[in-house]
């Protein structure tokens, strides 16, 4: 099996979730490439998650995060090299990379995958469904097979490898570039962001209003991770999008999740389900979200989220 990796950066460093994927390709075996558009500064280190070969493809037009020039650099290298699988992290960008490149190869996709295998030498894709309440075996019937990977599934591993970096040629189809970025905007951020904190303390309809947002954030503080909600707080407009844990926000799978004032229904549980220890602070008993958490405290997280505040900084200090 020959696989490509798309890796997507940001400021010149691969992303943790394309990390993850190309980590989990070395591991289903067969030669490994990643590709990376830029560049190519951290192309060295990818040998290091399994890549064998980086291919780095640098041009003017590949500046933008825009997907059509991607596209075409990703087609010619899958028709002359004749790549059989490529796989893609899921992000905006790449969503729109992979079913832009599966149009234009006639090529099957497969998204929201959370898990790849090789079953008696063919690809088999896990896709859960139903409110991630079954899981599906998906395949493909025939080459190059394209796989979205959802976000959080596969975590980076690091090996002592090493990869060989070639520069590609880049040709980019003139209607390719009719698309312009005229500006692009970048989030203040006073910490990690949610899909890469080690610790999640995450807010949701229970915090009684949005002042009461501070709790969580001090908290987060004092464990030194990132703040995440619930989609109906988002909604409600008492925090940014950027931070909605869940089916129609990010997937996240922290060490330490702390859940303040949610109750647990599905669309959040599919979001954060992957944690490692998940810990509860909610009034109410029968709150759903004690069927899976690791420890759950029943009680007013008014009271008891800024004791614990104050019992972490005093342990750090």
């Amino acid at each position: 099996m020959s696989i490509l990796v798309y890796v997507e950066t940001y400021d010149g460093e691969p992303q943790r979730n394309s990390l993850g994927v190309l980590s989990r390709a070395s591991r289903l075996g067969g030669d490994v490439t990643a590709l990376v558009f830029g560049s190519g500064e951290a192309a060295g280190t990818l040998g290091r998650y399994g890549a064998r070969r980086v291919l780095v493809a640098d041009d003017p037009a590949l500046a933008a995060p825009l997907p059509q020039p991607r596209v075409d650099v990703l087609a010619r290298l899958v028709a002359e090299r004749g790549f059989d699988t490529v796989l893609f992290a899921a992000s905006v960008l790449a969503s729109d990379v992979a079913a832009a490149l599966a149009a234009r190869l006639d090529a099957g996709l497969n998204w929201d995958l959370t898990d790849l295998e090789l079953r008696e030498g063919r690809l088999v894709g896990k896709r859960p469904a139903l409110g991630d309440s079954v899981v599906a075996d998906v395949g493909w019937t025939s080459t190059p097979r394209l796989a979205l990977v959802r976000s959080g599934a596969f975590e980076p591993v690091e090996t002592d490898g090493e990869a060989d970096v070639e520069r590609v040629a880049v040709e980019i189809e003139a209607w390719s570039c009719r698309a312009v970025m005229l500006e692009q905007a970048h989030e203040e951020s006073g910490g990690p962001s949610i899909e890469e904190a080690d610790v999640i303390v995450a807010g949701g309809r229970g915090l009684g209003k949005p002042e009461n947002f501070a709790l969580v954030e001090e908290l987060a503080k004092a464990l030194g991770g990132a703040v995440a909600a619930t989609r109906a707080v988002v909604d409600a407009g008492w925090y940014p999008y950027s931070t909605q844990v869940g089916q129609t926000g990010r997937v996240v799978s922290p060490k330490l999740y702390i859940a303040c004032g949610i109750s647990g229904a599905i669309q959040h549980k599919v979001g954060m389900q992957g944690s490692g220890v998940i810990v509860a602070v909610n009034k109410d008993p029968n709150a759903p979200i004690f069927e899976f958490c690791d420890l759950g405290v029943v009680g007013d997280l008014h009271e008891i989220v800024p004791k614990l505040t104050e019992l972490v900084r005093q342990r750090r200090s």
